[in-house]
């Protein structure tokens, strides 16, 4: 029996350790993936502190139902190496894998939100992940076709280029009328300014605290780029477009969410998909006065998943910048994650 070597989380706020079992035999419709590469996420940041920032000094405790050790890791392309006798799946294939994948019986999977299952099994969350040899998946219906794409390209659009289709996609009507506005530059940011080039037909403008993300994306093709931390930002914004009607916060927190809703126009509308977290408040009679709507959502489902894939494939999306590392130095690139040290997207290699 091969071994499944995995960098574990075996206590939180505690560095990830090697840790090595038996690969399981995959049993029915189960499939065993042999992982090429897997991505490093900012959410793997929060798994691995056991926390959401709440503001206020709350936090969320993300800690139960999740048994240690256990494997971080979500964004996963690799080769089929065994099958169940149920799952046709061909061994030797090139996939990547949906990893939000739910219990099946829910009224959100029923709907096709697996993504939005209170009892589900997604992978490097609440099943164990990526950061690993292989990884055991539930289905073949969650292996995507990734070629002619390069297996990390592939793998990165399991989250962030899921996450951000899925939320631009929300915002198809209001960016007819004008740029969106894309807040926060790290790896789903980068990767919806592409997406959203895509979707709109035109260039966003973006914004970051960053210089060097606004450069990358500036490269990328972004019409224009702010420094939300400037107090004459909004106004640049404001003059620059005429007011933003759509808006995407890639960050998540107080000061991204200001800054978006900020820069709207009257009947503009925010989608927040970052987590950075924090506590938002604005005052009520905003919501009627500017006519505004801010709605969140949380990575996507498996039809968009399919979707952003096949926009990939048709080459209507061009990859974020992208660095590998092996899979050793996967809490080095946490750590870097966690400093700001990276554009783009780290994957990680077998």
């Amino acid at each position: 029996m091969s071994q499944l070597r995995r960098l574990s989380l075996t206590a939180y706020q505690a560095p990830l350790c090697e840790t090595i079992v038996d690969c399981p035999a995959p049993q029915g419709s189960e499939v065993l993936v042999r992982i090429e590469r897997c991505g490093v996420c900012h959410s793997d940041l929060h798994m691995q502190d056991g926390y959401f920032t709440l503001g206020d000094g709350k936090t969320l405790d993300v800690r139960a139902g999740r048994t240690l050790p256990f494997t971080l890791g979500h964004e996963i392309a690799g080769i089929v190496e065994s099958a169940g006798p149920d799952a046709a799946a061909k061994i030797g294939a090139k996939v990547a894998v949906f990893p939000w994948i739910g219990c099946g019986a829910c009224a959100a999977c029923r709907a096709g939100e697996e993504n939005l299952c209170s009892k589900n099994h997604h992978l490097g969350i609440s099943a164990d992940g990526g950061f690993a040899s292989h990884v055991l998946v539930p289905h073949p219906r969650y292996l995507i076709d990734y070629a002619p794409l390069s297996p990390s390209f592939a793998g990165a659009l399991m989250c962030s280029g899921l996450t951000a289709y899925a939320a631009l996609k929300r915002l198809t009507e209001h960016a007819q009328r004008g740029p969106a506005l894309l807040v926060g530059l790290g790896g789903v940011g980068m990767m919806g300014l592409s997406i959203a080039r895509a979707l709109f037909g035109q260039a966003p403008v973006v914004a970051d605290i960053d210089a060097g993300k606004r450069e990358a994306a500036l490269k990328a093709g972004a019409a224009a780029a702010f420094d939300p931390a400037d107090p004459d930002a909004r106004k640049a914004v404001l003059k620059a477009t005429g007011g933003i009607y759509a808006a995407c916060d890639f960050v998540g927190s107080d000061k991204s969410l200001a800054f978006a809703t900020g820069a709207l126009a009257k009947g503009g509308k925010v989608v927040v998909t970052g987590l950075l977290g924090g506590n938002f408040t604005t005052p009520v009679a905003m919501f009627p006065l500017k006519a505004m709507t801010i709605e969140g959502t949380l990575t996507g489902t498996l039809a968009e998943a399919n979707a952003v894939m096949a926009l990939a494939r048709a080459g209507k999306i061009a990859p974020l910048p992208i660095s590998e590392r092996p899979l050793a130095e996967a809490q080095a690139a946490l750590d870097d994650l966690r400093g700001g040290r990276v554009v783009g997207r780290v994957m990680l290699t077998g």
